[in-house]
């Protein structure tokens, strides 16, 4: 059985900052701006306990002191972080335990070297930053495509329940651009109507399930025979490797 209630505060023009709530206690996950967050913690009359950080971009850390100094609130994140050194570091293999629920953090650079994960079996949940998007994955601003598609890798391989907290809206642009990739896709035009249809009520697309990328999102998806014809047809195919298939999607995307 479930133990937390997970919901987006939204921050900026796209970004998610999860609120985890147990009780009348509460964590928060990439928290950009304190705003927003300190308002949804005197709406539900909560008290922050804790912050976890999956990397170091100001828009993932930017209320971190903030928050600390309003509440008192601790603080887990990576090693070697250029906005740290938080109260907690941590790594692949530790385990952080939130509202009295276990998540294990998983190393995922690429995005950025500093990169981590939370993982939770118990709550069939991911906090993954901006590793993982829904239709999409970050841009590899630190790391190399090898590294990014290792550290998708090892999330792709999470049970299909898995949901994914991911911390933008990116998922439009994310879906269409993967038409373009894998235009037969039947699961991938159901996928995008219904993520369609939610935005055009403004709720969140995010989360979605493991299930959900391995079936629509090309950039896990390196192993899929269209995936692969499109790439070739297209003539962005250099490498015909699972390397150089996630390579050539990543350098379409950045450009499309």
């Amino acid at each position: 059985m479930k133990m937390l209630t997970i919901s987006p505060i939204r921050a900026f023009s796209d970004n998610y900052i999860w609120l985890i709530v147990r009780s009348n206690q509460a964590f928060v996950v990439d928290p950009g701006e304190p705003g927003p967050v300190l308002a949804a913690l005197e709406a539900a009359a909560i008290e922050l306990s804790g912050i976890l950080v999956t990397h170091h971009h100001y828009d993932h850390t930017g209320a971190v002191d903030a928050l600390k100094t309003e509440t008192g609130c601790e603080v887990w994140g990576p090693p070697d972080s250029p906005a740290g050194p938080y109260d907690h570091i941590v790594a692949e293999g530790d385990t952080v335990s939130v509202l009295g629920v276990d998540f294990s953090v998983l190393n995922v650079p690429g995005h950025t070297l500093d990169h981590i994960a939370y993982y939770s079996p118990a709550e069939q949940a991911l906090f993954c930053g901006d590793t993982l998007f829904v239709g999409g994955c970050g841009r590899v601003f630190e790391g190399t495509p090898p590294q990014m598609r290792e550290s998708l890798e090892k999330l792709r391989g999470l049970p299909p329940e898995t949901l994914i907290f991911c911390a933008h809206e990116y998922t439009l642009a994310n879906l269409r651009f993967a038409r373009l990739v894998e235009p037969e896709n039947s699961a991938l035009s159901a996928f995008l109507s219904a993520c369609e249809s939610k935005r055009a009520n403004d709720e969140p697309t995010v989360p979605s399930r493991i299930s959900d990328e391995l079936a629509c999102n090309p950039f896990l998806r390196w192993d899929s025979p269209e995936v692969r014809e499109t790439l070739k047809t297209a003539g962005k195919l250099a490498e015909d490797t699972a390397d150089g298939i996630f390579t050539a999607v990543r350098e379409w995307k950045n450009t499309a």
